[in-house]
């Protein structure tokens, strides 16, 4: 009679068609008891599948409650996860990378059957279809967010989204050319004719996001105590404009208010109808302003009056980089901006304009033309003069003298260069101060040698006294040593004598 297994050891038989089948009860992540089911062509390899199960079980570590694919788990996680727990413009994002891309493209794979080369090789033809490589970058994130929340329920045992690679964005993004100080001046006083005027000033002078302009409200503008309170924002979100609280919590700053805003705010209140919810900036039925359509009156009136075309969010990089040129700290920058941390406002942020590296290369030329011996012998002559006259008879390039003489032409013209004898053959230039002329002429420096060579003279003396010293203790501790290992070596050898 065969023996029948015990509970919990689980079984193995043939199957029909000659492969065979094992089964064994586990734990689901939802808590009950499922029997779960291994093939394999050998009764061995099955054991070894039925082994690895249990012991799994034993560890607790729980298996699937159910087969997922992955569109239908994307759908749980964005209604039961993401809905609830991010803001509405994350939600909107996510669900359109999933509904247009993902579900159609990875969507009937079962959690467990996605694996590296296959997402990899997705990912890689969509960037052959033509898709950005930020477009790439968002979808992996978007599968990545997903498993990772899939293996916190126990559905999975690693995040395969995590071990593909996509190419890195370096070099390929738009590169930003804020407006500098004078281009902003010439929007701002085209701007003036624009009822929404207020808000384009606090854009520039502030920096602040668009969503935060248009979500001010009368009661965060203090005129009493000079101060701007930024709580709420304005966004699309779910297919309509809605009003709720800034993008992250450092979004929430209190900055000062300006006189001249304060003077154009109480203005634009006086001739403002009552708007819902107190908003500073509406519609003309009091409601509040699609975004987009504010960016449209920004790329207006950039084309109507000939300004240099550039996006609205880069009024806060241009913001970031004045304030940098003006010399504010990165701190404070950091806070007016509202950003986590100082290296956002850095790396991001703050740019070099073109006139600031212009400024930094002239310096540097000043710097390196101030040190050139050639750059000094295209100034200075011989005599002094350096009013010289070049093979043109052009005298306009040599006009101008260095306000302070370079390091060759106080080399060249220092007293001991001129005092020294004729020879009659041209010095080689500044080095002579150092290495000689061309006749061996001794230089101040071989001067000072000869004057001190008796002091050089008593100092080696005196080293070879302390050499010879120094040889002496050494020699005299040797011996110290060998006497001491003789002494000790006799000592036991008696020792071993007395023993025996």
């Amino acid at each position: 009679m065969a023996r029948r297994n015990a509970n919990g050891e689980g079984t193995i038989y043939r199957r029909q068609d000659g492969r065979y089948e094992g089964a064994v009860y586990v734990l689901t992540s939802n808590g009950t008891r499922k029997r779960v089911r291994v093939y394999g062509a050998t009764r061995a390899e099955v054991s070894k599948k039925l082994t690895e199960a249990k012991a799994k079980n034993d560890q607790g570590i729980p298996v699937a409650d159910k087969t997922w694919k992955l569109g239908e788990y994307l759908d749980y996680w964005l209604k039961e996860v993401i809905k609830p727990n991010r803001r509405a413009t994350t939600y909107d994002l996510y669900e359109g990378n999933v509904r247009l891309y993902l579900k159609p493209g990875l969507g009937h794979l079962t959690l467990n059957k996605l694996s590296v080369p296959t997402l990899q090789t997705y990912l890689n033809r969509q960037l052959a279809a033509g898709q950005s490589v930020r477009k790439v970058q968002t979808l992996r994130e978007v599968v990545s967010s997903a498993l990772t929340q899939a293996m916190r329920e126990e559905q999975l045992t690693r995040n395969v989204a995590q071990l593909v690679t996509v190419r890195e964005t370096y070099g390929e993004g738009e590169e930003v050319w804020p407006w500098s100080s004078h281009e902003a001046k010439q929007f701002l006083e085209a701007a003036k004719v624009h009822h929404w005027f207020p808000a384009f000033l606090l854009s520039v002078l502030y920096g602040m996001r668009r969503g935060e302009v248009l979500g001010l409200r009368w009661q965060d503008i203090d005129f009493v105590h000079q101060r701007i309170y930024i709580r709420q924002q304005v966004f699309r979100a779910g297919g309509k404009v809605q009003i709720g609280p800034v993008k992250t919590k450092a979004g929430q700053r209190t900055l000062p208010l300006l006189g001249v805003v304060a003077d154009v705010l109480r203005e634009h209140h006086e001739r403002q109808t009552p708007s819902e919810g107190g908003l500073n900036f509406t519609t003309s039925t009091g409601g509040p302003i699609e975004p987009q359509n504010y960016s449209r009156a920004f790329l207006h009136l950039c084309a109507k009056f000939g300004m240099r075309r550039i996006k609205l969010h880069h009024l806060r990089h241009g913001a970031a980089t004045l304030m940098k040129e003006l010399g504010v700290p990165d701190k404070d920058i950091q806070l007016i901006l509202g950003h986590s941390s100082v290296a956002i406002t850095q790396k991001i942020y703050q740019h070099a304009s073109m006139e600031s590296r212009f400024t930094a290369l002239t310096l540097m030329t000043e710097a390196v033309s101030s040190a050139s011996p050639i750059s000094s012998q295209m100034t200075a002559q011989p005599d002094g003069n350096t009013d010289s006259q070049d093979s043109e008879g052009c005298r306009q390039n040599c006009r101008q003298t260095p306000t302070t003489p370079s390091l060759s032409a106080r080399f060249n013209f220092a007293d001991e260069a001129k005092n020294k004898p004729t020879t009659g053959v041209p010095a080689v230039g500044w080095l002579d101060n150092f290495l000689g002329d061309l006749t061996e002429n001794r230089t101040p420096i071989a001067r000072m040698k000869i004057r001190n060579r008796s002091v050089r003279g008593s100092v080696r003396q005196r080293a070879t006294e302390v050499d010879a010293f120094l040889q002496d203790s050494r020699r005299r501790w040797l011996l110290g040593v060998v006497a001491v290992n003789v002494a000790v070596k006799d000592t036991r050898g008696e020792e071993a004598e007395l023993a025996a």
